[in-house]
C-alpha cells in the first residue's frame, strides 16, 4: 500500500488508548464491511484493509513504539505485509461475519497461515491465498520445525549498496554456512527471511525458516536518521560572519565543496538532495545534511580581546 498514516485512517490521535483505537476500527470496519457497505464494494474493500493493516499496527504495542519512531515510510519498508499481521488476532475481523472466501480475497499471498479460535471452540484454519482444503477444519495441522534467527552487523555502505552475509547456523550438530543477500535499501531492525533454513521438523515434517535480522553498525563519520545521513563541520566565528567554504564527504566516496554564506547560524543545516541512503524499492532516497557547527573561541589573546572590544563598540 501507499505510504500513509494510520492514525489518521483510524480517525484517532498519537496519543489514543488501545480502547479507543480498539473502538475507532470497530466502528469503521462496520461501516466498510464488503458484504454490507453501501455503494462502491470495491472501495469498501480497498478500505476495509487498509483500516485493518492500521489496527493491526496500533494494537500491537512493539509494532506501534516502532511505527512511532519511525514514521510510515521507513515502517513500511521495514515490515512486510505479513509482518505486520503477524500475531495479529483475526477474530477481530471475523467477529463481522468476514467469510473465509472473502478474507483470502482481501488478505491474501501473504504465505503464511494463521491459527485462530473459531466458533464452538474448535480451532479454524486460515491460509492467507486461499481458504483451507476441505475437512481441514478442526484438525491439527504438521509441525513444522523451529524458525532460527540470527543477527548480523550492517553498515551504512552496505545499506545503501547492498551486501551478502555469510551467517553459521547449526544444522544436525554441524554449523550450515548460508550466504544471505542483503539488498541495498535494507535497514536495522529488518528481518530478511530465508525460507527452509531452520530446524528440521518433527517426522518429516517441513522444517522452519531462518530469520535474518539486521543490525547497525556505528559509523565514524555519518549518524543516520531513517534514510537521511547527517556529518558535522566545524566553523570558526569568523567564517560565520564572514563566510567560506567546507568540503564533506558522502557514502558514495565522492567529497563535495560546499558555500557556507555570511552570517550562517551555529546548527544550521544544508542538504545535498539523494546522497542519503535509498529507500526500499531503490527509485529514490533520502537526504545528505551537513549541519555547521560555529566555535565559539576561548582564551583570547589581549589583542583578539580587544579587536573584539572594537566591534562591539561598533554595534556587533
Amino acid at each position: 500500500m501507499a505510504e500513509q498514516d494510520y492514525y489518521q485512517i483510524l480517525g484517532v490521535g498519537r496519543e489514543a488508548t488501545n480502547d479507543e483505537i480498539k473502538k475507532a476500527y470497530r466502528k469503521l470496519a462496520m461501516k466498510y464491511h464488503p458484504d454490507k457497505a453501501k455503494g462502491d464494494k470495491k472501495a469498501a474493500e480497498e478500505k476495509f484493509k487498509k483500516i485493518s493493516e492500521a489496527y493491526a499496527v496500533l494494537s500491537n504495542p512493539e509494532k506501534r513504539q516502532e511505527y512511532d519512531q519511525f514514521g510510515s515510510q521507513v515502517f513500511r519498508q521495514k515490515f512486510t505485509q505479513e509482518d505486520i499481521f503477524k500475531g495479529f488476532d483475526f477474530n477481530e475481523i471475523f467477529d463481522f461475519g468476514l467469510s473465509e472466501g472473502l478474507f483470502s480475497r482481501l488478505f491474501g499471498g501473504m504465505g503464511a497461515g494463521h491459527f485462530g479460535r473459531g466458533t464452538g471452540g474448535r480451532t479454524r484454519v486460515f491460509r492467507f491465498g486461499g481458504a483451507a482444503p476441505e475437512g481441514f477444519e478442526g484438525q491439527v495441522p504438521p509441525l513444522k520445525g523451529e524458525d532460527l534467527q540470527v543477527e548480523v552487523p550492517i553498515t551504512l555502505h552496505e545499506m545503501a549498496f547492498g551486501t551478502e552475509k555469510v551467517v553459521a547456523v547449526p544444522t544436525n550438530g554441524q554449523m550450515d554456512k548460508i550466504a544471505v543477500k542483503i539488498p541495498p535499501g535494507s535497514l536495522p531492525g529488518k528481518r530478511l527471511r530465508v525460507s527452509g533454513k531452520g530446524r528440521p521438523g518433527p517426522k518429516g515434517a517441513a522444517p522452519g525458516d531462518l530469520y535474518v535480522r539486521l543490525r547497525e553498525m556505528e559509523h565514524p563519520v555519518f549518524k543516520r536518521e531513517g534514510t537521511d545521513l547527517y556529518v558535522d563541520r566545524h566553523i570558526k566565528l569568523t567564517e560565520a560572519i564572514l563566510g567560506t567554504k567546507v568540503t564533506v564527504p558522502t557514502l558514495d566516496g565522492k567529497t563535495m565543496s560546499l558555500k557556507v554564506p555570511p552570517g550562517t547560524q551555529s546548527h544550521t543545516k544544508m542538504r545535498l538532495k539523494n546522497y542519503g541512503l535509498p529507500l526500499a524499492h531503490g527509485k529514490t532516497r533520502g537526504d545528505q545534511y551537513v549541519r555547521i557547527i560555529v566555535e565559539t573561541p576561548t582564551n583570547l589573546n589581549k589583542k583578539q580581546k580587544s579587536l573584539v572590544e572594537e566591534l562591539i563598540k561598533e554595534g556587533l
